[in-house]
């Protein structure tokens, strides 16, 4: 049996892969006012994480019919995550791992801060920026900027870690996206969006659509996809910049297996015999036998998965643990000591400055999997000894 509950709205229906009543309210009326836009196909599909969002909820996955809502990738195009095995086990790694964090620390940018100098530029990172120029107008003051943040962490959720799975093999994982140059395209993609008569009376302005054929449209692509190559390269730079910091403790280090994974991103595919143009907001692509990365908070499991190609979720499944309270509510409801207790084992800054990241302030990450047991199988589970936040 498919593990959903089913939801009526003024279009399509919505299929949530989580009970109803563990929903905030404003994530329902945002998923209600997606599922009921002229251009919704089929159903709206809501991940066991969802939790609200801006315009559109976190976690949800939205099929349209020639047209799409940037607001339904969010601000932070192409986020998403990067895992690599290694040949190391728990022995090989000293008692204590706050060297290595700090050597981290020193070689990746977190924050809003960059390089001081161009990363690892090859022949792909070459031409993404060869094409910067073609971006929209309002980027081209950050062209330098985009060029020092590419191998930067950036903020917030966003992190590094390293893991152990359950035969003590040691991973490195990280969370991260396309920075300031990301962002500052969905701004104006979203605010121009807002303006197209034709999203005049939406129920949220803010899930305003472009529109197929449309310049608008074709202009949105265009940076959308500049955006998430900018973010998987992001990643890939700063694993590289990663494993040169480990190879300074552990000069024989090898990678054994790599996996990858957008989160934040667009995807025009064939679902239920219709082309149609998906959002993955807070997920990720789930195809059969297709590899995917799910993390908890920090301090809990993370996993590394495959799809089983469920239709009913447009082959897709959660990104993470999603939130269940907001950074403020976490910042009045938490102490230091709390977070202390909740990261125990977890080489990690603990100050005040990651407290809104108390893994309490996220859902269960076993009770996510739980519930989306028919879209993924977990093929390995990995624990955080060390974690790094933006």
């Amino acid at each position: 049996m498919p593990v959903f509950n089913e939801l009526k709205s003024n279009n399509v229906p919505i299929k949530l892969w989580t009970p109803v009543e563990g929903v905030e309210s404003a994530a329902l009326d945002q998923l209600k006012n997606t599922a009921s836009l002229p251009w919704a196909f089929h159903h709206v599909a809501v991940c066991p994480d969802v939790h609200f969002g801006k315009g559109a909820t976190v976690g949800s996955v939205i099929a349209l019919k020639n047209a799409v809502s940037p607001a339904a990738v969010g601000v932070d195009i192409g986020c998403g995550m990067m895992a690599v095995k290694t040949n190391l086990t728990a022995n090989d790694l000293p008692e204590n791992l706050k060297d290595i964090r700090h050597q981290i620390e020193r070689d990746i940018p977190v924050g809003f801060n960059q390089h001081n100098k161009i990363q690892m530029i090859d022949h792909k990172v070459l031409k993404l920026f060869t094409n910067f120029e073609n971006l929209n107008v309002g980027v081209k003051d950050l062209f330098k900027k985009a060029c020092y943040q590419m191998g930067s962490l950036g903020g917030g959720n966003h992190f590094i870690e390293m893991c152990l799975d359950t035969e003590q093999q040691v991973w490195l994982m990280l969370h991260s996206g396309s920075r300031n140059i990301g962002k500052s395209l969905a701004e104006i993609h979203i605010a121009k969006a807002k303006k197209l008569v034709h999203n005049k009376y939406l129920p949220d302005r803010d899930l305003a659509v472009f529109l197929s054929g449309t310049i608008e449209m074709e202009e949105y692509r265009h940076d959308l996809y500049w955006a998430q190559q900018y973010a998987e390269y992001n990643r890939e730079t700063m694993m590289s910049i990663y494993f040169k910091a480990m190879a300074r403790f552990f000069p024989k280090l090898k990678k054994t297996f790599q996996v990858a994974c957008h989160h934040n991103y667009v995807s025009e595919e064939t679902h239920f015999g219709e082309d149609v143009i998906v959002t993955r907001k807070g997920a990720i692509s789930a195809q059969e036998g297709q590899w995917g990365i799910i993390p908890g908070s920090m301090g809990t499991k993370s996993y590394i998965v495959q799809g089983k190609g469920n239709p009913d979720s447009f082959n897709s499944a959660s990104h993470g643990a999603g939130r269940r309270m907001s950074r403020g509510a976490a910042r009045r409801t938490f102490n230091l000591a709390d977070f202390a207790e909740q990261t125990k084992g977890v080489e990690c800054n603990k100050d005040i400055s990651v407290l809104d990241e108390i893994p309490d302030a996220y859902k269960k990450i076993e009770d996510v999997m739980a519930n989306q047991s028919d879209l993924v199988e977990i093929k390995h589970e990995l624990k955080q000894i060390m974690c790094i936040k933006g």
